[in-house]
């Protein structure tokens, strides 16, 4: 240690103490949501100052009032929020809404809020203070050592978790839905039908259906997942599972299913959606495809600062994967070789959802 520079060996202190405390960013995200925050300064109609804030906070304990703006503080550096100068005389600053906050907001039809909530909620954070007992005993996953059963098993008689699960996942299906109807409307229109595997509640898919109403449309997942929803135009829903059948169809798509699972879990999925498409012998022009909207992660060895955050988010996810489920998020080379080992002759990337892509894979 006499060795080390002193301002180097307190710039490796303040490293270790940023992502020590890294959490609290998420979790003062997650209390300024719970208190409603970016609602009541999008309400407001312009920058809204501390002392108004706390005045539109009712349940507010009047002793807490003197720390709302440390809470605010933290925010506005992490870019939730950020401050703007008021009118001259007016000694406060006002807040307003970033780009981030504003997805944040309960009536926006893109808010990752539910997906937030389910995130943050302790079922899916607790596990992660067994991932060092996780690595010395033979559970799947740190979640089965924290909650005695699989996340499937658990959500399955979890009706709370079970349905954050699917808001927060329907959540993002919206973002992902608008931007693939934006984007890639040509390859939806040389379809004649399409089955969503593990849809849930058919988010994507009713964005689809709507927007192209000559492609049939349907829903699988399973059976209580589907329970009690209606079939309605070109759009219907099945109950099964995409281990042992998936429908047949032009084209399957798989929205964030197969980073869920292992490669062998994967083989299973990709052989029946294989065989869904081989089936279909309509519209011989019609190219048939299985359509994976999943990570492709960054070779780390060509990642430049101006995309290390992207990079980071994926490794994130990559870890949550290992921590809740079976699954992974998988470099190009680990994706061809299970497109290969499932029968498939090619595959394209196309690089449109940021950390995100869409891969077409053909038979």
């Amino acid at each position: 240690m006499d060795k080390i520079d002193v301002n180097e060996l307190l710039e490796a202190q303040a490293h270790v103490w940023n992502h020590i405390f890294s959490f609290m960013n998420s979790m003062s995200l997650k209390c300024a949501v719970d208190l409603g925050i970016p609602d009541i300064i999008q309400n407001h109609g312009k920058p809204i100052t501390v002392t108004e804030l706390v005045a539109a906070l009712p349940t507010l304990n009047p002793t807490k009032a003197c720390n709302i703006y440390r809470l605010m503080r933290i925010l506005v550096h992490s870019c939730f929020f950020a401050r703007q100068k008021l009118s001259h005389g007016v000694q406060e600053d006002g807040y307003v809404l970033t780009n981030a906050s504003r997805l944040l907001l309960k009536d926006n039809p893109l808010s990752v809020t539910p997906f937030l909530k389910v995130m943050l909620d302790p079922i899916l954070t607790n596990p992660w203070d067994f991932l060092g007992t996780w690595f010395q005993n033979n559970d799947c996953t740190p979640f089965d050592t924290a909650h005695g059963k699989t996340f499937w098993d658990y959500a399955g008689h979890d009706p709370k978790l079970g349905n954050f699960f699917n808001e927060g996942m329907a959540s993002d299906a919206r973002l992902v839905s608008s931007v693939l109807i934006d984007k890639y409307k040509g390859s939806f229109e040389e379809l004649d039908s399409l089955v969503d595997v593990g849809g849930g509640t058919g988010t994507v898919r009713k964005a689809i259906a709507h927007a192209f109403p000559h492609l049939n449309c349907t829903v699988l997942d399973l059976p209580h997942v589907v329970a009690g929803l209606q079939d309605s135009g070109n759009l219907k829903y099945v109950g099964g599972d995409m281990f042992e059948d998936v429908p047949v169809a032009d084209a399957v798509l798989l929205k964030s299913i197969l980073h869920d699972w292992n490669d062998d879990e994967c083989l299973k999925i990709l052989k029946q959606c294989k065989e869904a498409i081989s089936k279909q012998h309509k519209g011989v022009m019609i190219k048939k495809k299985v359509m994976i909207i999943d990570m492709v992660v960054m070779d780390n060895e060509k990642v430049n600062e101006e995309i290390s955050k992207s990079l980071e988010t994926q490794l994130f996810l990559d870890m949550l994967m290992m921590v809740v489920l079976t699954g992974r998020e998988r470099r190009e080379e680990e994706w061809a070789r299970l497109f290969c080992e499932a029968g498939f002759n090619d595959y394209k990337i196309i690089p449109i959802l940021d950390i995100r892509s869409l891969i077409e894979v053909y038979p």
